[in-house]
């Protein structure tokens, strides 16, 4: 087709094209409807185009198929751009007998089910530059749609090579054998690196593609912190913050179960050198606050802002985690959770009780921040607690008081509560409660769950005949089991459980003999005033 240059084209301002009229125009709804409104002269004409899809590139393929009788070769390479392309310049409206361009990349884009997972990666990447003119058609869609579904059926995923030369995988080459592809493809992670390529915006698409097609949300998480790390790389401070903010709102639609909680500290540490808007500091405290029972004390030993440097670690931020788990408690297996979340704080505030600027106000707001259920045992508390007051020497009586509150005496083991009473950093008078409570863990003991009784002037006892027999008072405290209606063969597992059970309350009447003489000597080295006597037991139950 021979034609004359009468028509100027600025595509986007990148490159000016010198083409027929007749010739764009019988193929170019867009174009014919613009020559229509002119008038006048109809020789140097010039057109201006904004948001040409493709820029330069896109309209040169358009101008191709119109010299070239309407033909062009489609391929996987370029169908996404010449449909973005022809649909821009309205070449759907011709009814000529040879098929419009539209039509012709509409039924290539049919077999997109077909296509090689090569292939599949080709059509993404030219969507990416093409996502504002496919951000709502069907065409994308059914792109990820096929992208996605490979992913969900590995068996049947094509090799990563087709007979094109322009594979995009290219560290697959011919030499590569076919097992060393079997190989690559048995790997669960095997699609991570292919996918690295994606921009913010179409791997938001990607994601929620996957989701709606129940991929293991495990596996889409470890992609996405997969793809921040790789990103990161050579990203600038200004994508990084626009990576980061995008993890965090992908991973607000995935199963929180199923999120790392090491991943998710790696992001906080990022993000605190980002200028993060405080909603997305918010959104990532919440995940990682809803994930607490599985984070490490390294994991919480973070270092406090630039405005807080005068701290050893970010307190604050420790108690707004606890807070958010709280929030949790309506969830299956809270209870061995909140246990583990409570050792876990048990080591945490053992490693920041040293910090000579550490207020006595959060010292307590650690050790009370979850509820007295959560642990069997407040012996991590008290030794945290002995190594507080022995950094903070100088504090006042009642600011101790108010710390040493913060103990449950009742679930404190009989050595721990032998050596508080004894302990001179603690405020006076806590002895007291401390052997108030030995006392009684020794008579809560003398009641067992086999009927144990104690006898101060004798003990009966059952041979193995199942005669009885009597034994004089030797000073001890004895114990007698009611003859229970047991096999002949647990009589000895039931005579060793209980000489354990007298060698246990012998140990412990020895320690509560010892220390009656202690505590008058403490009584009397640190006298306690009416008020404080009478505080105490109600303060510190």
């Amino acid at each position: 087709m021979v034609g004359c240059c009468n028509l100027e084209v600025d595509v986007n301002g990148e490159e000016i094209f010198i083409v027929d009229k007749q010739i764009l125009a019988s193929c170019s709804g867009r174009l014919r409807k613009l020559f229509s409104k002119s008038t006048g002269m109809t020789r140097n004409l010039k057109v201006i185009f904004h948001g040409f899809p493709g820029g330069a590139e896109g309209f040169q393929l358009i101008a191709r198929f119109c010299y070239n009788n309407r033909r062009t070769e489609i391929t996987p390479f370029n169908v996404f751009l010449l449909y973005c392309a022809a649909k821009f310049m309205q070449m759907n409206t011709d009814s000529s007998v040879i098929p419009n361009l539209v039509e012709q990349t509409e039924k290539y884009l049919g077999g997109i089910y077909f296509w090689t997972w090569s292939e599949l990666l080709v059509g993404l990447k030219q969507c990416q530059n093409l996502l504002l003119f496919l951000n709502s058609s069907i065409t994308l869609k059914e792109l990820l749609d096929s992208l996605v579904g490979r992913l969900c059926t590995p068996k049947i995923t094509s090799p990563p090579c087709t007979s094109s030369s322009n594979c995009s995988t290219s560290q697959f080459s011919s030499e590569i054998s076919s097992d060393s592809v079997r190989n690559y493809y048995s790997q669960p992670t095997w699609w991570f690196q292919d996918l690295v390529f994606l921009n913010i915006d179409l791997l938001q698409e990607v994601i929620k593609e996957m989701i709606s097609q129940k991929l293991d949300d495990s596996m889409i998480c470890s992609f996405i912190f997969y793809y921040q790390k790789k990103r990161f790389l050579t990203a600038s401070p200004a994508d990084k913050r626009k990576i980061t903010e995008m993890v965090i709102n992908l991973l607000f639609l995935l199963d929180g179960g199923t999120i790392s909680c090491r991943g998710l500290f790696d992001i906080f540490r990022v993000s605190r050198s980002l200028k993060m808007s405080k909603c997305y500091k918010n959104k990532l405290e919440n995940l990682i606050g809803s994930r607490l029972d599985q984070a490490t004390v390294d994991d919480l030993l973070v270092p406090p802002s630039r405005r807080k440097k005068h701290y050893m670690y970010d307190v604050n931020l420790i108690l707004r985690f606890q807070k958010l788990f709280l929030l949790e408690s309506g969830s299956q297996f809270f209870l061995y959770r909140l246990k583990q979340v409570a050792g876990l704080m048990d080591l945490y505030i053992a490693e920041v009780a040293p910090d000579p600027r550490l207020k006595p106000s959060k010292f307590v707001a650690l050790a009370t921040a979850l509820p007295d259920f959560a642990r069997d045992s407040y012996d991590g508390i008290y030794q945290a607690m002995d190594m507080y007051l022995e950094v903070h020497g100088g504090l006042s009586y009642e600011e101790k008081m108010k710390i040493c509150c913060a103990l449950k005496y009742d679930k404190l083991s009989p050595a721990t509560l032998k050596d508080l009473a004894q302990n001179s950093k603690f405020p006076s008078g806590t002895a007291f409660t401390a052997i108030s409570s030995l006392q009684s863990k020794i008579k809560s003991l003398l009641c067992d769950t086999l009927h144990f009784k104690t006898f101060s002037d004798s003990t009966i006892c059952y041979s193995k005949n199942g005669s009885r027999s009597k034994k004089q008072d030797d000073g001890q405290i004895h114990v007698h089991a009611e003859k229970l209606d047991v096999p002949t063969e647990n009589e000895e597992q039931l005579g060793s459980r209980t000489q354990g059970m007298q060698r246990k309350m012998v140990e412990l009447e020895k320690v509560g003999k010892k220390m009656q003489p202690q505590m008058a000597d403490i009584m009397k080295s640190r006298p306690l005033s009416l008020s404080n006597t009478r505080a105490l037991p109600r303060l510190c139950p």
